[in-house]
């Protein structure tokens, strides 16, 4: 089953994109050099025992950072629908590396994410105090450590993300949710959400925001840079209790049949 075809933007002319790049390497800069350094203390710190409002400063701060990275893309997130509190576990389709500060900038949850990211710059030190919970692919003993340490945290009232998919597409179609993922909210009892990410007007930039043939992360993060504008919709769909399907199996299919129905609507 495939989402519905996305015709990308042109992105402009060269003298367009070194404009963006003159414009937005700067506030790169200093977002990392001078904003990144306090946070890393803040986060160092036990912050997350400082309330703001039913949001704890460490979470307010990293939704705060992650919000001003996805600005120095160019790009401005919206949120539809309202993400569940407490221990929940969100399911989302995976685009792109900054599918993770899409959703931080809206609800704080620890992700769930391949073992590499651990290693890139910025993202991979934001991930490791974000939370994050690193999985090799293709080890059946790592999955089994990150199944267990998933149910621990949702039976303790925390939020965990996850990426049922896998892996990223080439933002043409949703691939198959593995089912195995969804243990943790069957064995915790913790509600599910699924949540659609578009990337653009109707989801015109999905493919223009994924990984192309052949792109590591650096060269993907460059040519993110220079990128025009766009709009990200975060939409928090409606949840699923693990009493309201048969198994985690029955879960993961209507979770993805819920993503891909979001990413059709106009």
């Amino acid at each position: 089953m495939r989402s519905p075809t996305i015709h990308t933007a042109p992105a402009g002319g060269r003298l367009a994109r070194a404009g963006r790049y003159a414009l937005r390497v700067p506030l790169l800069l200093w977002h990392v050099l001078v904003h990144l350094p306090p946070l890393m203390i803040a986060l160092a710190l036990p912050s997350d025992r400082i309330d703001l409002g039913g949001e704890s400063l460490r979470d307010r701060l990293v939704r705060a950072w992650q919000g001003g990275l996805m600005r120095v893309f160019g790009m401005r997130s919206r949120r539809v629908g309202t993400p569940m509190p407490g221990g929940a576990l969100f399911v989302a389709n995976h685009v792109s590396w900054m599918d993770i500060p899409a959703l931080h900038s809206q609800r704080m949850m620890g992700f769930v994410a391949k073992r590499e990211i651990d290693g890139w710059p910025v993202v991979g030190r934001m991930a490791r105090r974000g939370e994050t919970i690193f999985h090799q692919r293709g080890s059946q003993e790592s999955l089994g450590g990150v199944l267990g340490e998933m149910i621990e945290r949702l039976r303790a009232g925390r939020s965990v993300g996850v990426f049922p998919e896998g892996r990223t597409r080439d933002g043409t179609e949703v691939g198959p949710f593995h089912a195995r993922i969804f243990l943790a909210a069957v064995e915790s009892g913790a509600p599910v959400q699924p949540v659609a990410l578009r990337y653009g007007a109707g989801g015109e930039g999905q493919r223009e925001v994924a990984f192309r043939p052949h792109e590591n992360f650096a060269q993907n993060f460059l040519r993110l840079l220079g990128e025009p504008p766009r709009v990200v919709e975060v939409v928090f769909l409606e949840p699923l209790a693990p009493g309201d399907a048969e198994g985690r199996a029955a879960i993961a299919r209507r979770a993805r049949e819920r993503i891909v129905a979001a990413l059709r609507e106009p």
